[in-house]
Formats: structure tokens, sequence, C-alpha cells
């Protein structure tokens, strides 16, 4: 375990130097000055879950999973069950308030079996193993007390690992995202399509899952399916539609399509304007604070806005290459992390004033926003036409993997936590933060053993 400090470039002594960096001291409203840097895995950390306020846990390639202390950076359990990669991992919270039962947490994997660790002990303590093809989701419906497993087909199980009910085989592909909507319903992507299913308990160990709608709205395969808040979802596909959802009837309340390039002049560097422009579409993922959906094509982020139906703000080539995964933080902020290896904190800022920028229409109209007719020289005032009222400030940029950033965690007390294809796991901390906890406990410390007072009058 490694540990920088804002402006330090060498490891604590005795630790082997790599080619980890500390945030740059210019980013002044970077809050995350401190890293550590934690090395157990011998592959690449794929997935990270959040277990408790304190902890969280880690899986990779090789199969294993590795429970850590978020605060301190050592290593609480280490989990051995599967012989291949991690493919999904989620927690089990416990429903009853006595507390008999434990919290546990489901992983799957490769190797076609998914495990029930117990999160207390680090024991495992159930295992499935009669999948026809790889478990690629698990989803946990707490409200019902049960989990469900997504691949080639869908299953419900109860806590204790008993098939409660499952579909048939898909036909036309797996379940490459699975989400809990309102009234006991679950939507699953397969393919082109978003499959809506009802689950009804019929007995004590029977339930039954019923196929209630098929929606092959999307042109494309669709590569991510999220919840907005509990009336919307939204889902994205690989051509680049974005479609927003009403989640209780399922029926379409947005449609957004890229229909042409994707660059503007003044979005290319001057010695690439004469190469050909690269199209690129593919929606990788998508987040929400409820207002807003944040939308990353390749590696650009767009802010869609729900009641208006508009981007509202856009920052083309937010990161130099795919961005692997995003989150909203407080105070209208957004992560993302990129293969590029980069992991970036933007902050959502209203513009004050407008000044008259021409854009080509192509870029806004392939969204459907703005009029293609009565413009002069092809060109849109922004400020009129367009809709983009915001701006994606970066305020931070954290350095320190050295291969592409597979996915973030965000824990309001300790910062956040990152995974890697470098074997990695850094956790990035807040330094004022860190620095006040560390002269509290020296200050208990010498309170503890009556040097308090002795220590105040030398300074």
């Amino acid at each position: 375990m490694f540990r920088w400090l804002l402006g330090s470039r060498e490891p604590q002594a005795g630790a082997e130097k790599t080619s980890i960096l500390n945030p740059g001291e210019e980013q002044t409203q970077n809050p995350y000055t401190e890293l550590t840097v934690l090395k157990a895995h011998n592959d690449i950390v794929r997935f990270l879950v959040q277990v408790d306020d304190n902890r969280f846990a880690s899986a990779c390639d090789d199969g294993s999973v590795i429970v850590w202390d978020v605060q301190t950076g050592e290593v609480v359990f280490e989990l051995h069950g599967h012989t291949q990669k991690i493919t999904a991992i989620v927690v089990f919270p416990n429903n009853e308030a006595n507390g008999e039962r434990t919290d546990l947490m489901l992983t799957a994997s490769s190797d076609k079996t998914v495990i029930a660790w117990d999160c207390e002990r680090g024991q495992e303590v159930h295992k499935a193993s009669d999948f026809l093809s790889t478990v690629k989701k698990l989803l946990v419906l707490q409200g019902l007390d049960v989990w469900l497993s997504g691949g080639g087909e869908l299953r419900v199980w109860s806590r204790d690992f008993k098939v409660l009910a499952e579909t048939v085989s898909f036909s036309d592909g797996v379940i490459t995202s699975l989400i809990e909507l309102p009234k006991n319903c679950v939507a699953a992507a397969v393919g082109k399509d978003l499959y809506i299913f009802k689950l009804g308990a019929v007995g004590s160990e029977k339930w039954d899952i019923a196929e209630v709608k098929r929606l092959s709205t999307h042109q494309d395969i669709i590569r991510t399916l999220a919840n907005v808040n509990e009336l919307t979802f939204v889902s994205g596909s690989h051509a680049g539609e974005l479609i927003v959802w009403d989640a209780l009837d399922w029926s379409v309340q947005a449609y957004e399509k890229k229909l042409s390039q994707t660059s503007s002049p003044q979005d290319v560097s001057p010695e690439n304007k004469l190469m050909p422009l690269q199209e690129e579409v593919s929606i990788q993922c998508t987040a929400s604070d409820g207002e807003c959906v944040f939308v990353a094509v390749c590696r650009s982020l767009y802010v869609y806005n729900l009641q208006t139906k508009r981007v509202i703000a856009y920052q083309r080539h937010a990161h130099d290459s795919d961005i692997q995964h995003m989150a909203t933080l407080p105070n209208r902020q957004l992560v993302s992390c990129s293969e590029d290896g980069s992991v970036r904190i933007w902050e959502l800022r209203s513009k004050a004033q407008f000044h008259a920028e021409s854009v080509p229409a192509g870029f806004f109209s392939m969204w459907g926003f703005g009029k293609s007719g009565k413009q002069s020289n092809n060109t849109v005032k922004r400020a009129v036409d367009t809709g983009i009222i915001a701006s994606l400030e970066l305020i931070g940029d954290l350095i320190g993997h050295s291969s592409s950033v597979q996915m973030f965690l965000y824990f309001q007390d300790h910062g956040l936590v990152t995974c890697s294809a470098d074997h990695l796991i850094i956790l990035w901390k807040e330094g004022k933060r860190e620095s006040r906890l560390r002269s509290l406990m020296l200050f208990q410390k010498l309170e503890q053993d009556g040097d308090l007072q002795a220590w105040l009058s030398l300074r």
C-alpha cells in the first residue's frame, strides 16, 4: 500500500517506486489531493461495490474478490471461490430488523456459477452452478427479498438460493442490462429489445415471472439501461439512440438519435482539419441526477435536460478514449473514467451570459434540436437556437492509473475509489479532511498520554 500527499513525488520509505503520480498542485478546485495505492490483485480489476459505510469489495478477472477497509486501505477478507473472471457483483442487504441474518455479497463468474458470501465473516454460504450460460447481471429486489440472475435466461432466487421462477432461454441474445421498475417489474435489455417482466408470488416457495411487454424501438444493440427516478428510466444504444421511457406504462417520453457527423470545425484541432472526420455515436453509459441525464458518447459528454428535452451542455473529447463509467456527485458534479486511464471531475455550471458563436446546425439537428431552415451560411447562434444554457467545467483530473480505468465508487466521508486494468486500486482522499483527522488523532493521543499541555506550551 503506497500513499502520496499533494506535492510529494516519492512513495513512503521502504516502498518500491511506481509510475503513479499525485494530482497537480494547480487544481485548486479538486479536493482529492491525497491518494493511497492498493495492490493485491494480479489481473484486471473490473468491478467495485460498496459493502457498507466503511468497506468496499473489488472483483478481478482472476476470479478473486477482496474486501477492503476504505479508510485504512487494509484488506479485510480475500474471497476465493471462482475459477474464472467475475462478471457481476452486488450486495444483498439484510431485511430483518432483528439482525439475525447478515448481509450477503453475490458474485457471478464466467465459470457459470454464482456464490453468496457472508459479509461479516467472509465465508461462502451458498453456491449455484446449474446455469446454461454465464450470468452477466445480478439484481437485488430488496422490497421483495429476492435476487435475480440475468444471462441466457432470467431467474428469480430466494436468499437461500432456491429458484423461485425462471423464463425460457432468449433466442436473440443474453441479458446485458437489468434494472428494477415500479409495481414489481423489471426491465431487461437483450440485443436491440427491452423486455418488461412482472414478478409475483404464487405460494411460499413459488413465484411467477411473466413477460408483459417487449419494446423494439431501438435500431441497434442496447449498451446501457439506467433508472432516472421512480417514474423514468433511459436506454442508450450502439447507434447513438437515447430513449427516455415512462417507468409505469413503458411509453416513450423522448427519442433522440444522432443523424450525422459529431464534430464541428470549432471542435477539431488545426492539424486534424484536413483529416476525414470519424463519426462517434455509440452511447457507452448514462448517469442522472433526476433532472438531467448525463450521456457518454464514446469519449464525449452530453447533458440532456428531461424537462426541456434538449441538450443543455456538452464537453467534446472529455477524454482521449472511450468513457467506461460515470456517476453524479453532490453539488452538480460528475465523475467520469476512461480507457485512457484518466479520471475526471466535472461541474455543471449555468452560463450567465452568452456570446454569439457560430456553430454548424448539423450537430444540434442530429439530436432533433434547432431549425435547419432559414439559416444564413448554414450557421446558427448558439445562444438563440441550440439550447446550450450550461457548461461542463473540468475541476479535477486524477492522475494515477497507467491503464484503462474500469469504474469507481464514491464515499461521502472517504472520497473516491478507482480500479483499473493496471491491477491497481486507488483511494482518492480529500487532503484537507485527512489532515484534520490526523491532527485530531494526534491531539487525542497526546491527551491520553498526558503530554498535550506540554506539547502546546512548546508551540
